[in-house]
């Protein structure tokens, strides 16, 4: 039996805190029994360790003394348990991966994310001599954006353009989000009418948007209603802007005081099933308001897949009543298979010198999709490849073929007062082919070719010259 100097019995918990120094202090391999000095030594290096000064010898009982010792350093570690414990749910989680910087608290209900699109372009125009069509190297997009949540009732998002040669706010936006089936978006945001327009500017099949986009607001300022309803097999989108001209932003303020109204309804009925029809959804999209001024903030010009002008109104031309658009859509994805089809049709009330007219404006387009190594196709292209590029030949990435063919037909009642025959073309039909090279979730390379042909735009009424591109892209994004 274990005596006490003394000649008494050991306390047991004397006992259990020997023992646990012991199989803290000693090695694996003791080579002979351990003494009451070799304990205080240990006893003294892990208190050196976790930062705990030794008592003076007070000259007591040397076992008593270990054991309160002993004590000491065990609530040390229990303090230290309960500060980590405390950390862990009050310390913010930072993590960094393919998709950006996030930086939320444990329970994830408070997050600030940093994102980034960056699009380095080349273009280079075939067989044209015209000063409009230029080759060269340029920055498409540099959008840094910053969104998160504020507790579980509100998201917002904050993206600036840094490409061209001053910087601009794109989407400028908060989300209210009282439930999945009705959320408040407030701010400045992508009106919900185009369906490519809907796309990130990093997930279209081809470099350029096409003729619907055209046709099709762009961003505006307003709020609008927007949810899920049926388990998510419909979706919706409602709401009120300053109103924005086709292909444009809307200005910073509205500069006639005069309100537009979007909406979009779309549905994908087998969205939740697994057959060949879970990848269809098909809607329909409008807006509806008047606009009563000229120039940019007013009316539109229409461009080509090489992003040149091929219609613009002249310059006395003044948008005076209703504007409105009507857009059916679909798309279809089915494995490796990708079809978008967009058209739409902006129909807008404009006057000259006292005369006015009711113009309609039509565009539609066609999107096929192939992705050759197996990943699936969607709406946001190829998310991840299923064998990143490695460089040690291990991984080539994701590789998807695209192609496009579509129209945009200006009404023919436009030409002489309102428009130049001489400058602008009645109608553009146009077809691209592309290839989608993605390394990685991250990188993506970029091959277009796009040709597009026209009914008038030059002089004497004859045709314009052929558009011939071919652009190819960097990009990065996470």
């Amino acid at each position: 039996m274990n005596t006490h100097p003394s000649g008494g019995p050991m306390p047991r918990h004397t006992l259990l805190s020997l023992a646990l120094l012991a199989a803290i202090a000693a090695p694996a391999q003791a080579a002979e029994p351990l003494t009451v000095e070799d304990l205080a030594e240990r006893l003294r290096l892990l208190e050196q360790r976790l930062g705990t000064a030794t008592p003076a010898e007070t000259g007591a009982d040397p076992v008593a003394a270990l054991d309160q010792r002993l004590r000491i350093l065990e609530r040390q570690l229990e303090i230290q348990q309960e500060e980590a414990a405390v950390r862990a749910t009050t310390a913010p989680v930072v993590a960094v991966g393919d998709k950006g910087l996030s930086v939320k608290t444990p329970k994830g209900d408070y997050e600030i994310r940093l994102r980034g699109l960056v699009q380095a372009d080349h273009r280079a125009f075939l067989g044209n001599e015209s000063p409009a069509f230029n080759d060269g190297f340029l920055f498409r997009r540099i959008r840094p954006t910053l969104e998160g949540n504020l507790g579980p009732l509100i998201a917002f998002r904050l993206t600036p353009e840094l490409a061209g040669d001053s910087a601009t706010l794109v989407d400028a936006y908060v989300d209210v989000k009282f439930d999945p089936r009705y959320t408040l978006r407030v701010g400045k945001l992508k009106g919900p009418v185009g369906l490519e327009r809907l796309q990130s500017g990093g997930a279209t099949a081809l470099i350029e948007r096409g003729f619907p986009t055209e046709l099709a607001p762009n961003r505006d300022l307003g709020v609008q209603l927007q949810g899920e309803l049926a388990r998510g097999t419909v979706t919706y989108a409602a709401g009120v802007f300053n109103g924005a001209p086709d292909g444009r932003d809307a200005p910073t303020t509205d500069p006639d005081g005069e309100l537009e109204f979007a909406g979009r309804l779309f549905f994908e009925p087998w969205k939740n099933e697994a057959n060949a029809l879970s990848g269809l959804g098909f809607g329909l999209a409008g807006s509806v308001g008047d606009k009563d001024g000229g120039g940019n903030s007013f009316l539109p010009r229409y461009r080509t897949p090489g992003q040149n002008v091929f219609f613009n109104y002249r310059a006395a031309v003044l948008a005076d009543g209703r504007h409105t658009r009507i857009s059916p859509q679909a798309w279809f994805y089915r494995n490796a298979f990708g079809l978008q089809a967009e058209a739409i049709r902006s129909e807008q009330e404009v006057s000259i010198g006292g005369v006015r007219s009711d113009l309609a404006h039509d565009a539609w387009q066609l999107t096929t999709s192939w992705v050759l190594t197996g990943e699936d196709a969607g709406y946001r292209g190829v998310v991840k490849p299923n064998r990143p590029f490695t460089g040690g030949g291990e991984g080539w990435g994701a590789f998807e073929l695209v192609a496009r063919y579509g129209e945009l037909d200006v009404d023919d009642d436009a030409f002489g007062l309102y428009a130049d025959p001489n400058l602008s073309a009645s109608r553009s039909r146009a077809w691209g082919l592309g290839l989608n090279w993605y390394l990685t979730s991250n990188l993506k390379l970029v091959l277009n070719h796009t040709r597009a042909g026209f009914d008038g735009g030059a002089t004497g009424g004859r045709d314009r010259e052929d558009e011939s591109t071919v652009f190819s892209r960097l990009q990065l994004a996470f």
